[in-house]
């Protein structure tokens, strides 16, 4: 079937445009407290004082929520429109059609979003790709192959790469473990109503992967005391 892979544009389009700044004003915030208080239950076994080692671990998780609250309409928005716009496409009869009902669309898209993804920093379009790969399943490098064409697909990575970030990255929060304290934070922002819970492509037992790390941190924990 025909598919409009909407996300594509979100990073395709403005990968050369990411900011090259990484900074952040940090100032602790009700929210945040709420976020961390609500992260730290979780992983209080990870240190014994608790998940953060030091003020700079605070800091970090902090700012990596700020991304994450960032970013994550963008993502959660992606796969709503994957959906409604591969409804549309359904119905239409000719690749004519869908060439011209496309073209609207990507000239709307264009011109509503381009403007804000611009001021994604290079740290937060890697955070966006991980998310469009949790909310919609593909990564952004299969969506742009799958609509576009694998020679797109190469150079739109390519692009993506001066600004380190790889548009074939997944979201493994079993694997990677800034992957987990992204789930963690989102988990605990789903909880509070700080951000609209949407259904992952790709389904994450938050019990179990809280479990892992559990397990994980506590053989290192072991081993480093052996050591």
């Amino acid at each position: 079937m025909y598919k409009l892979i909407w996300c594509s544009f979100f990073v395709w389009m403005t990968t050369s445009s990411f900011a090259q700044t990484e900074s952040d004003t940090l100032r602790m915030t009700a929210q945040d407290s709420s976020i961390l208080y609500s992260v730290e239950l979780k992983e209080i076994v990870f240190t014994p004082n608790g998940v953060f080692a030091s003020d700079e671990d605070k800091k970090a998780k902090i700012i990596l929520k700020r991304r994450i609250f960032r970013v994550y309409p963008y993502a959660k928005l992606t796969a709503e429109k994957l959906t409604q716009l591969n409804a549309t496409m359904a119905q239409l009869k000719t690749n004519r059609e869908k060439k011209k009902y496309f073209k609207i669309v990507e000239n709307y898209l264009e011109q509503e979003f381009e403007p804000r993804l611009k001021k994604l920093s290079r740290k937060d379009g890697q955070i966006l790709v991980k998310l469009i790969n949790r909310q919609t399943g593909s990564t952004t490098f299969d969506l742009i192959k799958e609509y576009k064409s694998g020679w797109k697909a190469f150079w739109a990575n390519s692009t993506a790469y001066l600004f380190d970030i790889n548009l074939k990255t997944q979201y493994e929060p079993f694997e990677n473990k800034e992957d987990y304290h992204i789930e963690s934070i989102l988990i605990a922002a789903f909880n509070q109503g700080q951000l609209i819970k949407q259904e992952a492509k790709k389904n994450i037992d938050f019990d179990k992967l809280n479990e892992f790390w559990i397990s994980k941190m506590k053989v290192s924990q072991a081993k480093e005391s052996k050591d």
